[in-house]
């Protein structure tokens, strides 16, 4: 499944009205700029940074006088960046689902939810650690801001927000699959410890290995002999 693009918050004047204009047709940046009473130059500065960020596209060429020119199209998915209507349908979806489907039957979806998207990214090599790591990075990349703070041996990733809050008010069996999505990214148990408050933090507690855990236990057992 394609990446969706990333969301932007720069998405105000001139790169606002070029997105809008793609979302009718391809242009080129002649087009665009005729459009927008800009100059080329400016065009292409505006369409760098949305192919940048994952907005737009090359979308093949268009005869002209001189050479074929490239008309620039929106990325698959990128309606997602548009929409304020994915929110509330989660929210509402998930509100349904916990009136007609027990505790434990919700539970489980959740957790099948996680692992599902889970599948969307490689899982991180390396020891514990690193995967830890790797999988507050990839969190951080999908919108989230988190943490990773040693625990003795085992580790605690620690969000200062939460990226499914609206669902969570919805529905807290959500944090589920979150919970899930981590475990199956750091190869190991993990345990949600999510504030799910008016302002939800997700935090997920990331016990020691079982290599950390038994090399603790013989250094124990020499330091008594």
């Amino acid at each position: 499944m394609p990446t969706p693009p990333r969301q932007t918050t720069s998405l105000q004047g001139t790169r606002e009205r070029i997105l809008t204009l793609l979302r009718r047709s391809k242009l080129t940046a002649n087009e665009l700029a005729a459009r927008l009473e800009l100059t080329h130059t400016a065009v292409r500065v505006h369409v760098l940074a949305l192919k940048h960020s994952g907005l737009v596209r090359d979308g093949g060429f268009r005869p002209s006088a001189s050479k074929p020119a490239v008309v620039y199209e929106l990325v698959p998915r990128a309606d997602v960046v548009f929409s304020e209507m994915h929110i509330p349908f989660v929210a509402h979806l998930l509100r349904v689902l916990g009136e007609r489907t027990s505790r434990v039957q919700l539970d489980d979806l959740m957790r099948a939810v996680g692992r599902s998207l889970a599948s969307e990214w490689p899982h991180p090599d390396g020891d514990l650690p690193k995967r830890v790591g790797a999988a507050s990075t990839l969190l951080n990349d999908l919108g989230a801001l988190t943490e990773v703070e040693p625990r003795g041996t085992g580790f605690v990733v620690r969000g200062s927000g939460c990226l499914l809050a609206e669902a969570v008010h919805a529905r807290p069996e959500v944090c589920r699959a979150m919970e899930s999505l981590v475990a199956a990214l750091v190869q190991t148990p993990v345990r949600e410890c999510c504030d799910r408050s008016e302002h939800p933090r997700c935090c997920f507690e990331i016990p020691p290995s079982k290599a950390a855990t038994a090399a603790r236990r013989t250094g124990s057992v020499k330091r008594r002999q």
